[in-house]
């Protein structure tokens, strides 16, 4: 990992010495189970509360779907994830980490859109006069030449009246967004250049399949509620220090005891408390999990169980409320990321969206990936990140290679000039929870009707989609949950500025632009285990490459091309000048 960064080795180590030496067995014991950003935040809440918590991942890494793995050495984010000004409980956990200041948050909304039937740019921009909620959003519907100017005036209203639906009603969850659209005088042409653009990567599905009530929640909060409520904010350096080893330190020196790669069986109550029954994998199988008796239980005052629905399905305790098939209806939609090393710069800015064409957002990860560091003078690493991804998950990556870069080559000069010297594939096939019409009445609550056990997760029924302001929002609500009955007094995260304001019921937060997506499995080179089985990364034929493997062998391996060892290079430290910039809790 990069300098001033804790590994994840070192900050367990440091955990659980910190836990051995100073152990209060008096204090209530919450368990977390999942280290995602869910996990994460119940946590740290808690144990910024009093409470003594330990933390039980399966996987050999925290950060869930949102983190990093190596790929020679480069850093691969696993999704392009990028958030709003309004996403106060996920700013809050950055401040709570002290990383905010390795993220970038623009003074205004700004999206730069290239129109892939003319080949012209436009931009989605806020406007630099100051305006009152919802006014301000005219002047950047009336300067958003992907419409003609009568179809801008009707987003407008459209805009207006999506705003006024009540999200919490089934009549409105129950309502595709599509349906919505086509009877308010949306066709094709702005669904597909204004909606999709939004929503697409919100919901992680297009309009026709997509919640209404989930679409009016993002435009509201995203757009209308307030003036600079969408300004987007992303991070500078890899996933993976920003989230899962700044959290592994800052757990460490709260005291907590995290085990990596423990694998939960079973929860179960007893003696007024919880049981539960955990293994040791990867490295550490067979050995077991500190805490645990001879049998491998560990007991607990309360729990959170903060893991996706399916493996929550299986751990549900009897008397849980949730039924498990319910968990299960929820389904899932994929995501995958089409990764292009170009041996010159294809595109400017950090990012760009493209509409009327197969490809939807195109991110600059040179930096943060570390191929500026070492790679060729002026190579370009650019990460496609394609929501909704039905139609190419099944794809292969030679198949998904010739698509993308074809597409590519159409739509920029540059990629014309200059074939990209590396093309691989990271896919997530269980990327989100289906947004469909009616997921609302399928997402559970925090609460199990089980004292001192609660459930965290995007999933859950946060009123938001599932993005990395919902996640963290669930497993603050799952902490207090869990611990209402022990008295232990819950306030906010220790050294974020204003703690986790307005993390609990239905207020508003933010959207994510992207959701979360990721790379199931990594080649000969990753420092990704081939224990994780929900990571798949595919290597598409390189230009002049003789030897690639589309699929990872029984072990996680792919052939790496010698273009990827000639562009690869370390992560660099924090880039000056790309703090946050103004809003809460910055």
């Amino acid at each position: 990992m990069t300098s001033g960064a804790r590994g994840m080795g070192e900050a367990a180590g440091v955990a659980g010495a910190a836990v051995a030496a100073g152990r209060d067995e008096s204090r209530p014991h919450l368990v977390v189970v999942g280290g995602g950003l869910a996990g994460m935040a119940a946590a740290l809440l808690a144990v910024d509360s009093g409470a003594r918590v330990t933390l039980l991942e399966a996987r050999p890494r925290l950060g869930g779907q949102t983190t990093s793995f190596r790929r020679g050495d480069l850093w691969i984010d696993t999704g392009q994830h990028v958030f709003m000004r309004c996403c106060t409980a996920y700013r809050g956990l950055l401040a709570r980490l002290g990383v905010e200041h390795l993220t970038t948050l623009q003074p205004r909304l700004d999206v730069p859109v290239l129109l892939g039937d003319s080949l012209t740019r436009t931009r989605l921009r806020r406007t630099s006069v100051r305006l009152p909620a919802p006014l301000h959003l005219a002047p950047a519907l009336l300067g958003y030449r992907a419409l003609p100017l009568a179809e801008r005036l009707r987003a407008g209203l459209a805009a207006f009246q999506l705003g006024r639906l009540d999200q919490r009603s089934a009549a409105v969850d129950e309502r595709s967004f599509g349906a919505w659209l086509t009877s308010h005088g949306q066709g094709p042409a702005a669904t597909k250049a204004l909606w999709e653009l939004l929503t697409v990567a919100t919901l992680n599905a297009p309009a026709a399949e997509a919640s209404l009530g989930l679409a009016a929640k993002v435009v509201r909060t995203g757009l209308l509620d307030g003036a600079d409520a969408g300004d987007l904010g992303w991070a500078e350096v890899p996933l993976a220090r920003l989230h899962g080893d700044a959290a592994m330190a800052a757990l460490a020196a709260a005291g907590a005891d995290v085990h990596l790669g423990a694998k939960v069986r079973a929860i179960t109550a007893a003696g007024g408390g919880w049981e539960l029954a955990v293994t040791a994998g990867g490295t550490n199988r067979g050995e077991a999990v500190p805490g645990t008796d001879a049998a491998g239980r560990l007991r607990a005052d309360a729990v959170v169980l903060a893991v996706p629905p399916p493996a929550a399905a299986d751990l549900l305790p009897a008397g849980a409320g949730p039924r498990p098939e319910r968990l299960r209806e929820l389904g899932d939609s994929p995501i995958i990321n089409v990764h292009m090393i170009y041996p010159r710069q294809v595109i400017e800015g950090p990012f760009l969206a493209v509409v009327d064409s197969p490809i939807q957002w195109i991110f600059d990860r040179t930096i943060s990936s570390g191929l500026a560091a070492s790679g060729p003078p002026g190579a370009q690493y650019l990460a496609l990140s394609q929501s909704a991804a039905e139609p190419w998950i099944d794809r292969s990556a030679n198949e998904l290679r010739t698509l993308f870069v074809d597409e590519m080559a159409r739509l920029f000069p540059a990629a014309r000039a200059a074939a990209p010297l590396e093309v691989f594939v990271t896919r997530e096939r269980t990327a989100t929870f289906r947004q469909a019409p009616g997921s609302l009445a399928l997402r559970p609550g925090t609460s199990t009707g089980l004292p001192g056990f609660a459930l965290a997760g995007t999933w859950t029924d946060t009123g938001w989609p599932a993005t990395m302001e919902s996640a963290v929002r669930s497993g603050l609500a799952a902490t207090r949950e869990s611990l209402a009955g022990m008295g232990v007094v819950v306030n906010g995260l220790a050294g974020s500025a204003g703690g986790d304001r307005g993390a609990a019921g239905p207020s508003p937060t933010s959207a994510r632009a992207l959701p979360r997506q990721g790379a199931d499995g990594a080649p000969a080179t990753s420092t990704t285990p081939s224990s994780d089985p929900s990571l798949v990364l595919d290597t598409a034929v390189a230009p002049n490459a003789s030897d690639s493997s589309d699929s990872p062998d029984p072990r996680g391996e792919n052939t790496v091309t010698a273009a990827t060892k000639a562009v690869t290079g370390p992560v660099p430290t924090g880039q000056p000048g790309h703090s946050s910039t103004g809003g809460f809790p910055v």
